[in-house]
């Protein structure tokens, strides 16, 4: 669904044009959406959400119930995230890892390490003896994994699987496991296998891929005869802009890691989505301020526009939206700027006609004052924006729902 919840229309109707644009998450639909997908899974599947997605505290919080813990992947996120929903497991992931973020990490007891090269292993080995001394940390090395069949074909985004600066080449993964093992590191713990390769997989796809995950990780555990507990399989669940009605298949999905899991009994696995657990709450809600004509096309300008909601023009797609029509009088003495054809381009203010965040939009009659609530923004999008371009203001933030009334 992208046209906007009753919570997000009746907030809509209070806002004044120059409280726009507003981001309005929904977080009642959220926890709706997190409580679905917590029950699809299998006892033995830990649900961890991947905070660079939207690290908002009031999502974070509001996922809390639901989840396992949460993935981060810098210092900055790790302190904030720490604060804003303290006492909940962390994993730290990410390349290029700085002493300084590890020496943090260590030292706020970070319960999980992704370690993405054998350099950082080393780096985190060093740094462990001063800053977590007297336990032993917890490691699961990332690997960029060959998977077969084309299973990560359909991936909107591939992170692994062929060459690419993340994990640690496979070639290496005997050297690793050998650093965590033969009593080079004592104060670091081999928990497991961490692997992310593609995003944008539906969960036939997901299946396949973390069978291969754990098909090679178990391998690797048995060539060295070492127990392995854990292994994360990734996030990447799609999410299609295209079709926002359709979401991904949870039901199927975890019904195929049980599959997995009675397979493999001794594991537990991890699952670490950031988008497809977030982005259906949020819409980004503004207000046409001009409609005109240009060589036969139509255009609506709105307030606010990529700098604010970056996402179509990362991803290259048109935003889902739905119109809110304008309910009082047009204020000025001359004409109001409508549309004459049924066909409108919705473009920001920015100067650069890359400013687009929907081409074609079916709004017959669309009208300067209407308002218009671009769908599926609960997941980068305010926070992957270029905020101070063009320097104009910033988006207002209403989180519905809320414990404490939002």
């Amino acid at each position: 669904m992208t046209a906007p919840t009753a919570a997000v229309r009746d907030r809509v109707r209070t806002l004044r044009p120059e409280d726009l644009p507003a981001y309005c998450y929904d977080l009642t639909a959220l926890r709706n959406h997190a409580g679905h997908v917590r029950a699809s899974l299998p006892g033995r599947v830990e649900l961890y959400y991947a905070a660079k997605a939207n690290p908002e505290p009031e999502v974070l919080a509001a996922l809390r119930p639901y989840v396992h813990g949460y993935e981060v992947s810098s210092g900055g996120e790790l302190t904030h995230v720490r604060k804003a929903v303290p006492g909940l497991p962390l994993a730290f992931g990410g390349p290029g890892k700085t002493p300084a973020e590890l020496a943090g990490a260590l030292a706020s007891g970070v319960e999980r390490f992704h370690v993405e090269s054998v350099h950082e292993l080393h780096m985190l080995a060093a740094l462990a003896v001063r800053h977590a001394p007297g336990r032993r940390v917890a490691v699961l090395p990332r690997f960029n994994l060959p998977v077969s069949g084309g299973a990560l074909d359909g991936g909107a985004l591939t992170m692994g699987g062929r060459p690419a600066p993340f994990g640690i080449d496979p070639e290496q993964a005997d050297e690793t496991v050998r650093l965590l093992t033969d009593g080079t590191y004592p104060h670091l713990e081999l928990r497991g296998v961490h692997a992310h390769l593609a995003s944008g997989l539906e969960a036939p796809a997901q299946l396949a891929v973390a069978g291969s995950i754990v098909t090679w990780a178990t391998g690797l555990a048995a060539r060295h005869r070492i127990p392995l507990p854990e292994v994360v399989v990734g996030g990447g669940m799609a999410v299609d802009y295209t079709a926002p009605e359709r979401r991904f298949d949870w039901t199927a999905y975890g019904t195929g890691l049980a599959r997995l899991t009675a397979a493999h009994p001794e594991l537990t696995l991890r699952i670490e989505p950031g988008r497809a657990l977030t982005a259906y709450c949020g819409w980004y809600v503004t207000e046409v301020l001009d409609v005109k004509r240009s060589h036969g096309a139509e255009f609506a300008v709105v307030r606010g526009g990529t700098h604010h909601l970056r996402t179509p023009a990362t991803k290259g797609h048109d935003q889902p939206c739905t119109v809110l029509p304008a309910d009082g009088p047009w204020p000025h003495p001359w004409p109001r700027p409508a549309a004459v054809g049924d066909r409108v381009t919705l473009t920001g203010q920015l100067c650069t006609p890359k400013d687009l965040l929907a081409r074609g939009v079916a709004a017959a009659g669309l009208r300067a004052g209407d308002r218009v609530a671009f769908g599926m923004a609960g997941a980068y999008a305010w926070n992957i924006s270029h905020h101070d371009f063009l320097m104009h203001p910033r988006p207002g933030f209403h989180f519905l729902g809320a414990p404490e009334g939002g």
